[in-house]
């Protein structure tokens, strides 16, 4: 298959994966049955732009369309929904690529990067256009519009940082001994254990998946860390959707699980990424002093054929 070959290819991947987690994200919509506090597609997108480079930007648009024409929305504010969908996520490309962002977020700036410009920042622009498309098709009133605009903003930039780093460090094979691999999947299996019963508990206890969440972190760093993550904030939103999560408004709801999912994402984010960081200083110590024990014992060999040449032979 020849790069163009591929590049469509790709392109039909990433659309049709946009529109297949866009559905998804529409059964768990809290505001007007269009707005989710989880939007798992900017994470997929990003991570494709990342992966695959800006020429699959189609596959964005294409699949942000297909979701967005099949809402009750008019057609000019599915096209302008479309239109900033498609931008976020390339704002978001530009400014990490622009930055030197790693893809295996084993930096701390990387962590960082992901979180102020990738999430935070270029979000902003998915969730001012998307709303001010709804308003302009009547679908909201004023008085919404800043409750629609801070739930979009926060549901992408939500979406960015738990799917995006689930995607960019998901191992493409395992080698480690049965033990290790035996502690991975019983963390996930105690982590969705865990996150299913604290985000349905009235007990408020939602404080115990961050043991979890450090375990995985400083054990697997993103390898566990991401799924983990992404389990808990599944489960808080499928809770919220459900109505389980909080007793109050809506717009209270809102504020409780998105400072949970931020709080989630942004441990198992930047503790894996810390821990990655010492990981490597701690083997390039090693490797300098394994060269330094090398160039000592080859100066130490060196030392001592010259003191042997020196050495007169008995007449």
């Amino acid at each position: 298959m020849n790069a163009a070959l591929r590049t469509v290819a790709t392109i039909a991947v990433v659309a049709l994966a946009y529109f297949a987690t866009a559905q998804v994200g529409l059964v768990l919509a809290l505001v007007q049955g269009q707005v989710t506090p989880l939007w798992l597609p900017t994470g997929i997108s990003v991570a494709a732009l990342l992966m695959f480079g800006h020429r699959i930007w189609p596959g964005v648009a294409l699949g942000a369309f297909a979701a967005n024409v099949s809402l009750t929305a008019p057609l000019f504010s599915a096209v302008l929904i479309t239109a900033g969908n498609t931008a976020a996520p390339l704002l978001a490309w530009y400014l990490l690529t622009r930055f030197g962002f790693r893809p295996a977020i084993d930096r701390l700036k990387d962590a960082l990067l992901l979180v102020f410009a990738g999430a935070l920042g270029a979000m902003l622009v998915s969730a001012l256009v998307g709303t001010l498309a709804l308003r302009i098709g009547g679908v909201i009133a004023w008085r919404d519009v800043p409750a629609v605009m801070s739930v979009w903003w926060t549901g992408d930039a939500m979406g960015v940082l738990v799917f995006a780093p689930l995607l960019l460090t998901l191992p493409r094979q395992w080698r480690a001994p049965p033990a290790r691999l035996a502690e991975a999947v019983v963390l996930l299996v105690l982590t969705a254990a865990v996150a299913s019963v604290v985000t349905t508990s009235g007990a408020r206890l939602l404080f115990l998946v961050f043991p979890m969440l450090i375990w995985a972190a400083l054990r697997f760093q993103h390898a566990i860390a991401a799924p983990c993550t992404a389990i808990i904030s599944v489960a808080a939103v499928m809770s919220a959707a459900g109505g389980h999560f909080s007793a109050s408004t809506v717009l209270m709801t809102m504020m409780v699980l998105q400072a949970f999912n931020g709080s989630v994402a942004l441990t198992g984010l930047i503790l894996s990424a810390i821990t990655s960081e010492r990981n490597e200083a701690k083997r390039a110590i090693e490797r300098a002093c394994e060269q330094l024990a090398e160039t000592v014992a080859r100066y130490q060999e060196e030392g001592v054929r010259k003191r042997l040449g020196r050495v007169v032979p008995p007449g």
